[in-house]
């Protein structure tokens, strides 16, 4: 009877490796190897798999290592509601490099259905050009995910990229952007800088997500929602959540803030128009002295609309917080929109004189407003209105509230948001006119009294800036004003945030087994029904 139980522990087993299957990939990898980790691929093999080969529940191992060159995935999933997953092995420190001779225009392009792609980075390494008008110029693009829905790209660190950090277009709906890091991407053109962190469309009624990334220091915007194209005949700029995202500091390396966010279209046609997105819980921030009234200039962290004839349709801003120079909030044209529970800092609100004929279908209450001047919602061309008179004339507001930015009340400002495929980690958003260190208390996630931590800067984030262990007041204490900058490489104008504001990420450490030995038990255990 042992025997047989033996036995049936095998095949059960067996089954368990045919079922989810992983492989392996290095850096001298091989075309003609098989995947395992004694013959393992090389990383352009492993992503051209065919189904019959590699499919949902699947998982593709990379191992530490730099993979320089220029890759295309036709990865995809053919089982319903299941991934096939490429991922960093365990902790190892995984490379995408695209710098090489034979430009493609990407380093990563994504061509296929219900794939994970997590744990890795994708940059360009060593020498380049950052200007356009170099005769060795050669723009490319971190991630280019032009086809197949349901994918998801997450803990991704997408950075020095002369070209845009990542673009998921518009066949490519359901798919999830999430817990990424996005910066210093983008080159100098002739007129301005070029290059965003994250490009985004959708044709499909499923829903895109951008979730919790940390976006900052590209040379022109930060997130595109939007489509240049005119004259479209269907709709593609639409179905988007935009949630716990910090965007910060856009355009910097160019020397010239530009959006954060923009949710808009270009369609002289009024067919392909920006509907039914929503942004919640974002911080979107440029570079501002509270105390200096003339430090202002451009810089908007939030764009809505930009052609007449395609205004912004049922879309939603809530609980944001929205830092910016003049025009730090900018509404061009919007026909439905609702704005609640946000906080500004702005020079003043821009409106253009759309407002005048269609703020009927708006929404707007509970915001907390701080302009540079008492007037500070400027309708463009016409008239700057006061808080009274805007709640009066547009009746929009009612419960709002509005003080000078110079004076203001400021209250500190805090957002903490878990990593959902990080465990124990977690991003940290601080705003504080008023000290250089600020407690933060981490009594409310159950955290265990003496788990040992690391607090990195989003803008080094190669260097622990602090460390420690938890004590019994669940208390930990942030440092603001920090001068350390991992500037663009083969750029030196992009500018650290200011004292009053810091982006963070805090590791807590568990001391659990690593990540594939805890998965492949947690699946052993499923499959016995324990």
């Amino acid at each position: 009877m042992k025997n047989i139980y033996l036995l049936l522990f095998g095949l059960l087993c067996v089954s368990i490796v045919n079922a989810q299957r992983e492989f392996h990939v290095f850096p001298n990898g091989k075309p003609s190897g098989d995947g395992s980790v004694s013959n393992p691929w090389d990383l352009q093999t492993a992503l051209s798999q065919k189904a019959d080969q590699v499919n949902g529940g699947d998982t593709i191992w990379l191992h530490e290592g730099v993979y320089t060159g220029q890759f295309v995935s036709t990865l995809e999933s053919t089982v319903t509601k299941s991934f096939v997953t490429v991922s960093a092995f365990n902790s190892d420190k995984v490379v995408l490099n695209g710098n090489i001779p034979n430009n493609k225009g990407y380093v990563l392009e994504v061509r296929g259905k219900q794939v994970i792609f997590k744990d890795f980075e994708v940059t360009c390494l060593g020498d380049f050009s950052r200007d356009s008008t170099d005769g060795n110029f050669k723009g490319i693009t971190g991630i280019n995910h032009i086809s197949g829905e349901d994918c998801q790209f997450i803990n991704l660190k997408i950075h020095n990229m002369p070209g845009s950090g990542m673009g998921s277009w518009k066949l490519t709906g359901g798919s999830k952007i999430e817990g990424c890091m996005i910066y210093n991407n983008g080159y100098m053109s002739k007129s301005r800088g070029s290059g965003v962190g994250l490009y985004v469309q959708n044709q499909t009624e499923k829903i895109r997500e951008i979730t919790n990334n940390i976006i900052f220091n590209n040379y022109y915007k930060g997130v595109e929602i939007w489509s240049a194209t005119s004259g479209s005949k269907f709709e593609f700029v639409k179905n988007v959540q935009m949630a716990d995202n910090a965007v910060f500091n856009n355009g910097s390396p160019s020397k010239t803030f530009k959006g954060n966010v923009i949710i808009a279209s270009d369609d002289n046609e009024g067919i392909n128009v920006a509907k039914n997105i929503t942004l919640k819980n974002n911080v979107l921030y440029h570079n501002i002295d509270f105390e200096d009234k003339n430090n202002f200039g451009d810089g908007t962290s939030l764009n809505l609309g930009w052609n007449r004839n395609a205004p912004v349709k049922n879309v939603v801003i809530e609980n944001n917080l929205i830092v910016g120079k003049n025009n730090g909030l900018n509404i061009l044209f919007a026909e439905s929109l609702t704005f609640k529970n946000n906080i500004i800092y702005t020079g003043n609100v821009h409106l253009y004189p759309y407002a005048l004929e269609n703020h009927k279908n708006w929404n707007f209450d509970h915001n907390t407003y701080y302009t540079r001047r008492s007037d500070g919602f400027r309708v463009l061309k016409h008239k700057d209105y006061r808080m009274a008179d805007w709640q009066k004339n547009f009746q929009l507001d009612a419960n709002s509230t509005w003080g000078f930015i110079k004076n203001a009340d400021f209250k500190p400002y805090e957002n903490i948001v878990a990593y959902d495929n990080r465990r124990g980690a977690y991003k940290v958003v601080l705003m504080n006119k008023n000290t250089t260190e600020v407690a933060v208390d981490f009594s409310r996630y159950l955290l265990k009294k003496g788990m040992a931590y690391k607090i990195y800067d989003a803008e080094n984030p190669n260097k622990v800036i602090l460390s420690g262990s938890l004590d019994e007041s669940g208390q930990i204490n942030f440092p603001l004003g920090l001068t350390e900058l991992e500037y663009p490489l083969h750029n030196g104008v992009a500018q650290k945030t200011p004292a009053n504001f810091g982006v963070f990420i805090i590791e807590f450490q568990s001391g659990e087994a690593s990540t594939g030995t805890r998965a492949f038990f947690k699946r052993l255990i499923g499959w016995l029904g324990f």
